[in-house]
């Protein structure tokens, strides 16, 4: 499996991928708003794009399918629950269906609401896991609940099915926040040492060659993880004095959220 990330270096700060088969140079386009980019991309690399695939209905993620669609013909993919928000789906996903692109290249799909209630990630289940992530997990962040999502959902996504995957998972997601989301996380949690170096390393990163997390990283460092460290409860319990002196896991994400939503 060959992996192009592709910085858009809009407002938005998108984003998209190609993922090829390197024994047929077929390949799939996920999230391609910028088209050209992608498009560029693939001559480039000499890859025929037959797929395309939207994580979620957001304009920002879908806004290039239709000039991707009418250049490529290629097939377009989205969850299952999306086919009113999502105009000319080809195949509605659903958790466990298998996308297979060329002869070499299978991923995952995984139902996983909370930014939105049709969002799904896919996983590759290769010699090491990679999780193409839309916006339900950021570098040492979590989507919001702005566009038609659910917190307490967005909060089983990440302990049910996001906390089990493997920790040497790579994660790919929708956009660039990461020095943000690590400026939060130093503000809720001022003594995380890790945090702190990663945030040095990423304002001085080049977005065309961004850092690849992976899952063992966020634990680290995204404090949508890090739902039981002594520093994080103590200082929500400061935001947020109504808080027991030990409020479950859920309480935790579902006020980090709260705090994020605004800071």
């Amino acid at each position: 499996m060959i992996v192009e990330q592709i910085w858009t270096a809009n407002a938005y700060r998108n984003f998209n991928y190609l993922i090829a088969c390197p024994q047929t140079g077929q390949a799939m386009a996920i999230d391609p708003l910028d088209h050209e980019k992608c498009l560029a991309a693939a001559k480039r690399h000499g890859w025929e794009i037959t797929l395309i695939l939207n994580t979620h209905e957001h304009g920002d993620h879908i806004g290039g399918n239709k000039v991707m669609v009418k250049t490529t013909g290629a097939a377009l993919l989205a969850h299952e629950k999306a086919k009113d928000k999502i105009p000319g789906i080809d195949r509605g996903l659903a958790a466990g269906d298998v996308i297979k692109i060329g002869n070499t290249v299978e991923l995952e799909a995984l139902d996983t609401p909370g930014h939105t209630m049709s969002h799904v990630c896919l996983l590759a289940h290769t010699d090491t896991p990679a999780l193409f992530c839309g916006d339900t997990l950021f570098n040492a962040g979590a989507g919001n609940c702005h566009g038609g999502g659910h917190p307490e959902q967005l909060y089983d996504t990440f302990v049910s099915q996001l906390a089990a995957l493997p920790e040497r998972t790579l994660v790919y997601p929708g956009h660039d926040y990461a020095t943000t989301n690590l400026q939060f996380t130093l503000d809720r949690e001022p003594d995380n040492a890790r945090a702190k170096a990663l945030l040095g390393e990423v304002s001085e990163q080049d977005a065309d060659n961004a850092m690849v997390s992976t899952l063992a990283l966020e634990k680290e460092v995204n404090t949508f993880f890090r739902l039981h460290n002594p520093s994080v409860i103590k200082r929500l319990c400061e935001a947020f004095p109504d808080l027991p002196d030990e409020p479950n896991e859920k309480m935790v994400f579902l006020k980090l959220r709260e705090l994020r939503n605004s800071w």
